[in-house]
């Protein structure tokens, strides 16, 4: 890397708490970087679930850099046993951290390419010795260019929700019902959103953390005054198993497993009615306007009101299109990561602490962290990112050593349960799978409305 190169800053794209921690973790190590976020302040897209309530507790959720960072500014740290919302989070600790970062976070500059200057993805001559480029677009529609020595990817997946369509497409005539779907919790404290579900029959396609949550909150819904009539169904690709609610009493992050029994307590009380095995693959509309889910099979559902997608995200890839991404071909994650968190080997919540070294791609000093790293696949924790961009920062500073070294323990989820994707007799059930252990017996408990990371 030539001289000129070396002096030229870090680019970190978004500043989430991935994006924000990777700068912090610069900033320790005398790193020059610039962070890059589309929105008009930290945490943008943190904000557009404000409404949820993570179920890692504060002490789980600020990365120990930033709060190294945030010290000295009299910031004080959130009682560590409490569980914030997604708006707590974002203006109880992205906010500040962002603020005492200054102007090295720059805001409205959507990354619209990223490439090696001079070099296309096809050219191999010098290729490392030369610095990224990388193009930006202002809310205006300006557009400008910067050079950078690395790119740190943290732009998340919150932009590209995954469609109902089992095929991992749009279901046919999904587009045509965008008045009557969301693809995010929603927010039923908000008198307008609240009106929208309140007594109407709402489908829930989607089986993890966010599907637990608005059963949960249309529960609650269909228990208060203006709330009667809410009904919801559940639509499981899957069938129902040990394992389909989480893990319970033995997930080691409690407000984790209190969500996913919120969810079964929902089904138990007859607010919501599960469908199982249903792979959508078309909407269409009754006499009403309401609409009718039909699934690969043939069958159709009754008519529901309104349709909440929540079978996940996607990474957002096209502004790397010019760089050279070691991708798993299935989950669109590093090569090195991918099979710790593949779902269609285990449905294990538990991944082995990682860091540089999984997260390389044959384009030196490009990493992609945080929940974009995870490509497709669910179960990201925010400590997960925050062990991820500590060993890259250390990397970037030459302490190879650090950038070894593991410095996390993640929480088990007690829930493990063979190749998870499709029902497969013989592998739902398995004890093994060399990751967890068995699902635990599930009891009904209290409703709870904790989701997110």
């Amino acid at each position: 890397m030539s001289e000129t190169t070396t002096d030229l800053p870090v680019v970190v794209i978004g500043a989430g708490p991935a994006g924000l921690a990777a700068a912090a973790h610069l900033d320790e190590r005398g790193l020059n970087f610039l962070v890059l976020e589309a929105g008009p302040h930290a945490g943008a897209a943190t904000r557009e679930w404000s409404h949820v309530r993570l179920f890692s507790t504060w002490g789980e959720v600020v990365d120990p850099a930033a709060e190294k960072l945030l010290a000295p500014t009299g910031w004080v740290k959130p009682d560590p046993a409490t569980y914030p919302t997604g708006g707590d989070w974002a203006a109880l600790y992205l906010k500040p951290l962002a603020d005492t970062l200054g102007d090295r976070v720059r805001y409205g500059a959507r990354v619209t390419g990223v490439s090696r200057a001079g070099r296309d993805r096809i050219v191999d001559a010098d290729r490392d010795a030369q610095p990224f480029v990388v193009h930006t677009e202002t809310g205006e529609g300006r557009e400008e260019r910067l050079f950078a020595r690395a790119v740190i990817d943290a732009s998340g997946t919150w932009s590209t929700p995954s469609p109902a369509g089992a095929s991992g497409l749009n279901a046919l005539g999904e587009k045509a019902a965008a008045d009557r779907i969301t693809y995010r919790v929603p927010d039923l404290k908000d008198p307008a959103v609240r009106a929208r579900y309140a007594g109407k029959r709402t489908a829930v396609i989607g089986s993890g953390a966010s599907a637990f949550t608005a059963l949960a909150y249309l529960a609650d819904l269909a228990k208060s005054e203006d709330g009667q009539g809410t009904h919801a169904t559940w639509i499981l690709r899957r069938g129902i198993s040990g394992s389909t609610f989480g893990g319970g009493e033995a997930d080691q992050l409690p407000a984790r497993g209190a969500l996913g029994l919120a969810a079964k307590a929902a089904v138990d009380g007859g607010y919501a009615d599960a469908v199982t095995g249903f792979r959508a693959d078309a909407f269409e509309r009754d006499g009403d306007g309401r609409l009718v889910l039909v699934g690969e099979d043939g069958r159709r559902l009754d008519a529901v009101d309104e349709v909440i997608v929540l079978t996940g995200f996607r990474p957002d890839l096209t502004f790397l299109d010019e760089l050279r991404l070691g991708l798993d071909e299935r989950l669109q994650a590093p090569v090195e990561l991918a099979p710790l968190i593949d779902p269609n080997q285990h449905s294990c919540g538990t991944v082995y602490p990682h860091g540089q070294a999984e997260l390389s791609h044959p384009e030196k000093d490009l990493y992609l962290v945080g929940m974009k790293s995870y490509g497709r696949a669910p179960t990201f924790l925010a400590m997960t990112g925050y062990e991820q961009v500590r060993s890259i920062a250390a990397h970037l500073a030459g302490d190879h050593e650090a950038a070894q070294r593991v410095e996390l323990t993640l929480p088990e989820t007690g829930v493990c349960g063979g190749a998870g994707l499709f029902d497969q007799p013989e592998a739902t059930e398995e004890t093994g799978g060399g990751c967890c252990a068995a699902p635990a017996t599930l009891t009904i408990g209290p409703p709870a409305s904790s989701g997110g990371c």
